[in-house]
């Protein structure tokens, strides 16, 4: 490998070292300068105002503030490698520059499917790219499978408080194989708290697998992208960083590295990437090493990784002989330790109607064994079911910090198009204890009248087609009642709706005869123009009745009838000029 200017090396453990190292290199390198793709503006590395207050994962953002890679990139810029031809091996050029094949794919796929979900977010595969080195080197230089997954659990240490973040146990070990404490997951490094609500089916295999490159680059670009930011913007992105790892060092790693990625990068054979050497906190506590791929190991099977300042040893330290025995000072729980349990704090009935704003709010108190309201507890929100309504920002889960009297209140709902059922569920972000369930309903869109606009009658000849098309106005509380389902029948007579067997129809797109058309909806402003109607041999007047979702009705009068014809002036009848006039003179 080659050698690195600033790296950071055993001995240089602090933040601040840390930090000077980084920002030496990133001062040289000037990440945050004004590209041509996204218009960057330099700005440095300042954490927008959104950035303290935690990522939605629990405490440490999406990886629980895991140690990370810390190595950073050469000071020359990669030259991109030519296109390889069939036959002809590919030039590596600066090893630092080449990311695995899978790997780069990953990152590719996940920029590509979020500028469809996500166009405002901006967010360039080379982010994913400088994230994924710090984080697990690339998954361990690509050493994954053709479908994306690695050949064994990439595991962070346990986030047990020593040394790291305390992170009780989550899933019950269903993602890291520990059922005490939380690890983070995978080539993005997860916390599984966050994973819960945040993980994706990126290679479309119908499982969201945080161990898989795809599924994991596609969450974390979801994650990035979340609350609406424009990672064209500088602070946005220090922002979105930031709440990935809460660490300023953090931040200056991944953007030196998106910086140099940019400047240029090439794909090399899975399994081949360049190995990062550095972790943060001077420790090598950093995500396991890969074990062999021919005897993949399972998270159950892996030592417990040596923390901080253990000198290597995972047993015990021996006491001095003749030594007291000393106790730290007990430490005050936090405010979210105390927390015993949720307490609904006034929350409305969840139902709108689709498209529109929930009128009620979800709120929920932290309150101790006591009773007692809990201040400064962040409180997870999260729906949950089969639905496409999301709190206002279009995102499916919410952080919110309770406030003086220990109440933190959601975002409000925004009911999507999908009708049904879904589950708001608040949970203590950091504590295992039983959330609080909230039942939402989303109805269908309504109208409550409807009005023909147009008033020219509706003719037709026998065997003809109406020269006019059925135009009507959908309403409802007197407002234009947009994406209305309605159903438009030819029925029998006006008390009896059942489909007449003759006169006027529709035709399908075979050019067949129907007599109900159903799927039939509003425009956007309430409008709905039916298909042209025909007629059969039958004259005389029939009826079209349409009808809405919500109860409104309009009955439309068709008439079937021979064109009217000149009636012929009678020979034996004198005409007007014949007769005489009463002045003439015999």
């Amino acid at each position: 490998m080659a050698a690195h200017f600033g790296r950071l090396r055993k001995g240089a453990a602090s933040t601040a070292v840390a930090a000077a190292a980084v920002a030496a290199l990133s001062a040289s390198q000037a990440p945050g300068v004004a590209t041509e793709d996204l218009g960057r503006q330099a700005s440095g590395a300042q954490p927008s105002a959104d950035a303290s207050a935690g990522a939605l994962g629990g405490e440490g953002g999406a990886t629980g503030n895991s140690p990370y890679y810390t190595d950073l990139p050469p000071l020359k810029s990669p030259n991109p490698s030519p296109s390889p031809t069939i036959g002809t091996p590919v030039s590596v050029g600066e090893a630092e520059a080449g990311i695995p094949a899978t790997v780069l794919d990953a990152y590719k796929r996940a920029e590509t499917s979020l500028r469809a979900s996500k166009p405002e977010c901006n967010l360039p595969w080379q982010l994913l790219a400088a994230i994924g080195k710090v984080e697990s080197g690339q998954a361990r230089g690509g050493r994954v499978d053709a479908n994306g997954t690695t050949f064994s659990p990439i595991l962070g240490p346990k986030l047990d408080g020593n040394g790291f973040a305390l992170i009780a146990d989550t899933d019950n070990g269903a993602y890291d194989g520990d059922s005490a404490y939380d690890r983070a997951v995978g080539p993005m490094q997860f916390i599984p708290s966050t994973w819960a609500w945040a993980g994706r089916d990126g290679n479309g295999d119908g499982k969201k697998d945080p161990n898989n490159v795809y599924d994991a680059a596609l969450a974390a670009g979801h994650y990035l992208c979340r609350s609406g930011r424009d990672l064209s913007v500088q602070a946005q992105m220090n922002a979105a960083i930031l709440g990935y790892n809460n660490s300023t060092a953090y931040l200056d790693t991944v953007l030196s590295w998106l910086e140099y990625y940019r400047k240029g990068t090439h794909e090399v054979p899975d399994g081949t990437g360049d190995l990062p050497s550095h972790r943060s906190g001077d420790s090598t506590a950093g995500p396991d090493p890969d074990p062999s791929p021919s005897t993949p190991a399972t998270p159950e099977s892996k030592p417990d990784t040596p923390k901080p300042g253990s000198g290597g040893s995972t047993g015990p330290s021996p006491s001095t002989p003749g030594s007291p025995s000393t106790s730290p000072p007990a430490t005050p729980p936090t405010p979210t330790e105390t927390v015993d349990h949720l307490e609904d704090a006034g929350s409305g009935k969840l139902t709108a109607t689709a498209g529109r704003t929930f009128g009620s709010k979800v709120a929920v108190r932290t309150e101790t064994k006591a009773g007692k309201a809990v201040a400064k507890v962040r409180v997870r929100f999260l729906i949950v079911g089969d639905t496409d309504s999301t709190f206002t920002g279009g995102e499916s889960v919410a952080t919110v910090v309770t406030d003086s009297k220990g109440t933190a209140t959601a975002p409000a709902l925004v009911a999507g198009e999908k009708t049904g059922a879904f589950t708001v569920r608040a949970t203590v972000v950091g504590r295992t204890l039983s959330g609080l369930d909230y039942a939402a309903t989303v109805t269908a869109r309504q109208a409550d009248a409807l009005t023909r606009t147009g008033d020219t009658e509706l003719t037709c000849v026998p065997g003809g087609e109406f020269a006019d098309q059925v135009r009507l106005k959908a309403t409802y509380k007197g407002a234009v009642a947009g994406k209305v389902a309605a159903t438009a029948t030819l029925v029998k007579s006006a008390d009896d709706a059942t489909e007449n067997d003759k006169g006027p129809y529709f035709k399908d797109a075979d050019g067949k005869t129907v007599r109900t058309l159903t799927d039939l909806t509003t425009d956007a402003d309430g409008a709905l123009v039916l298909p042209k109607l025909y007629a059969d041999d039958t004259a005389g007047t029939f009826l079209l009745r349409v009808t809405t979702t919500g109860g409104a009705t309009l009955t439309v009068e068709l008439k079937v009838a021979p064109a009217a014809t000149d009636t012929p002036s009678d020979p034996a009848t004198p005409s007007s000029s014949a007769t005489p006039s009463a002045s003439a003179t015999p």
